[in-house]
Order: C-alpha cells, then structure tokens, then sequence
C-alpha cells in the first residue's frame, strides 16, 4: 500500500513539474526589430521581413524558433494576408520575460504594448515620440483587428512590400503615443515608401516580430 502510494505521489510530481515547466516558459516570443533592412517599405515581400526576423531573433540566441513578421497584403478584389494569422496562437513575452499578450484576442483588444514593454531583440528600449530621431512608427499594413484593408484604391502596403518609391504603409505606435491615436498596429499610414519618407512621419522601417510556434 505504501509502494502504490510512493508511486502514484512521484507520478503526480513529474506531471506537475513538466506542466509547471511548460507552464513557465516565458522566453522572448515578441520583439521589435532594432534596426529596419534599409530600404523603407521595399522588404522584399513577406519572405523577406520573415528572414530579417529570423536573423536578429538568431543574433540575440532566440533563432530555435519560427519567426513571423506581423504583416498584412492586399490583393485585388480580395482580401490579403492576415497578420494576426500569421504569428501562432500566443502567448508571447518580450526579451524581459514580461507578458505580452496571452492570446490573439489579447493582443487585438487590450495588449501590455507601450514603450516600456515594446523592446528589440537585445531587451533595449526603442525610440518613442519623444525622442530624437522619433522611431515609433512600426511598419503594419493592417487595421486594428489584424486584418488587410478591403481592396481600394489606397496602397496601405507599400505595394505588398515590394516598393520603396511610390505608395504608403500603414504603421502603428510602439509607445501607444502621437496624434491623438494610440493604436500599437494602425495609427496612420506614411508619407510614402522610401526610407526618408518613412522617417518623416517618424519611423525607420522597423518591424514587430512574432515566434509563430
């Protein structure tokens, strides 16, 4: 009697400890980019945020996962890609282990996205309103749901991501600041594509980065 219960005691134990374990793993699942791939809104499509991702993700010892650029398309007469399907399901944590947001919905409706908590892949702070240059404009495309624009006759993607000339991007703010809009994903949409356009309205073609899996 006493074995059976030594073993059914370890039993719940090693249960408890592995879900407690995975329970835990708050590891950085969310990221902004530190540096934009310097092209303004030409990032060579979506493979081509998801690399830049991938890369830095690497650089900083987090590039055992897949890393998605939230990004959204447009495509005529039709609805384009999703950011919000893009990036797994949650949760997510910055680079200080902080929660993000738990789950999609989470992240759409009341997200922990400001200044503080919105950190590049090294943990480091990035630029907000109200300092120079201002970086807070993070390149989108999407609305506030996470989803494409309907198509219409405005380019909200810098023509998918292919254009560094003509076009716009829609953008949000990292530190939920600026215009009276506070939206992390879709406060404005840029003066235009090029790198220099971009930094007009107060951005550097950087990028939100979500571990998808």
């Amino acid at each position: 009697m006493k074995s059976t219960c030594v073993i059914v005691t370890v039993s719940l134990l090693l249960l408890f400890g592995v879900t407690t374990a995975f329970a835990q793993d708050h590891s950085m699942s969310f990221f902004i980019t530190s540096v934009g791939m310097g092209k303004g809104g030409d990032l060579g499509g979506l493979e081509g945020a998801d690399a830049h991702c991938q890369k830095l993700a690497e650089s900083a010892g987090a590039g055992d996962r897949t890393w998605r650029a939230y990004l959204s398309t447009e495509e005529k007469d039709k609805r384009g890609v999703f950011a919000r399907q893009r990036i797994g399901i949650g949760p997510w944590y910055n680079a200080r282990n902080e929660l993000i947001a738990s789950d999609l919905d989470d992240l759409h409706i009341s997200p922990n996205i400001f200044k503080r908590t919105a950190l590049d892949e090294k943990g480091r702070p990035v630029k907000g309103r109200y300092d120079k240059p201002n970086e807070h404009d993070i390149l989108t495309g999407t609305q506030v749901d996470g989803t494409p624009y309907w198509p219409d006759d405005k380019d909200h993607t810098c023509n998918n991501w292919t254009s560094s000339g003509e076009g716009s991007a829609q953008v949000g703010h990292h530190d939920r600041h600026g215009g009276g809009n506070t939206s992390w994903n879709s406060a404005h949409p840029s003066r235009g594509c090029s790198q220099e356009a971009l930094g007009l309205t107060g951005g550097a073609g950087l990028l939100y980065c979500f571990a998808a899996d």
